[in-house]
Parts: C-alpha cells; structure tokens; sequence
C-alpha cells in the first residue's frame, strides 16, 4: 500500500497541472462538387516554425508573437491542417481523398501541396493564413499548377478556443478554394 500512495500522488501531481488543449476543427460544409479526379493526395502541410509549434501564440502589438499561456495545440498543427484540408476536400466533392501517406495500391491521380507562409492569430482581431498551394498530376489528368492564397478570418475573441475557431475557419475555406480550383 505504501508504494501505491507515491505513485498516485505523481499521477494526481500530473493530471492537475494539465494546460487545456484546442482542436483544429474547420466546419464541414456540405456540397458536392465534381473534380476533375477522382482520386487525391493531400500531402503534408507545410507550417512556419510557430506554427508548428504545439503552443498557441497570438500577435502582439509591438508584432511580437507570444505564446498564450496555458493553451496548446490538441495535435501537431502539422498533421491536423494536413487530415482537416483531406477531411473538408472528400466531404465536399465526389473525389476519394486521403493525406500523405497515400492509403491505396493505386496512386492518386493528383496531388496537392500545401505550404503555409503565414498561419497567426494577429493583433487586428484576425486570423491570417496565406501562402500557396501546388497541384500535380501524375497522369496529367487536371492542368498542373501553383496558386497563392490569403484568408483573414475575423477572431471572435482573443482566446485560445477563439483563435482554434477562426484558425478552423480559415483552414475551411483554403479548402474550398482548393476545391473549388480542381473542380474547373
């Protein structure tokens, strides 16, 4: 008995001083749009060195970038933008969708390429995410390309669950744009 009681006063000690942890959910519209494919690879996302951080941050005046306390990320930002981009993509076209690694024997017949140049929630109440996206394909079945983007989503409040909300939005509609680019 006595060794049990420092045991569980570690597992206590641990779970008390846990920080609260945010999910990247985007919202999930529905829609059927029609791509030009009907398969595609979401390859990882490519994330700024803060943003990839687990650790939430938010722009300060002077532009410095703070960490919020107590507030981490519930995943690796990396991997949840990457299956949240897929997630948004499948459920809003008639393409089967899955992230890198590609799940299937037969290879995808595109791919798109995400890479972040900015993902923060700024000081003006909104949550920036610009960079570009690449579509390959290996078939030549849509016309391959590059495409810029920048989405500002205002920021309910500059909290934790805010900037996890409008981070989620943001991520939403870069997909739609995604979408919406394959399916011409």
């Amino acid at each position: 008995m006595y060794r049990i009681l420092p045991f569980a006063a570690l597992i206590l000690a641990a779970c008390s001083g846990a920080e609260p942890r945010y999910l990247i959910e985007p919202p999930i519209q529905a829609a059927s749009a029609r791509l030009r494919v009907a398969t595609l690879e979401v390859r990882e996302v490519s994330l700024p060195a803060y943003a990839e951080a687990s650790e939430i941050v938010l722009e300060g005046e002077d532009g410095a970038l703070t960490q919020i306390d107590n507030a981490l990320w519930a995943d690796d930002p990396s991997r949840a933008v990457t299956l949240a981009i897929a997630e948004h993509i499948g459920r809003a076209s008639n393409a089967t969708v899955a992230a890198e690694p590609w799940p299937l024997e037969e290879d995808a017949q595109a791919a798109v390429q995400v890479t972040v140049a900015q993902m923060v929630a700024r000081a003006d109440g909104t949550v920036a995410l610009s960079g570009q996206y690449a579509i390959s394909s290996y078939d030549r079945v849509v016309r391959e390309r590059i495409e810029r983007f920048a989405i500002s989503v205002p920021l309910a409040e500059a909290t934790p669950a805010g900037i996890a909300q409008a981070t989620g939005a943001a991520i939403a509609q870069l997909a739609a744009e995604i979408t919406e680019s394959l399916s011409r």
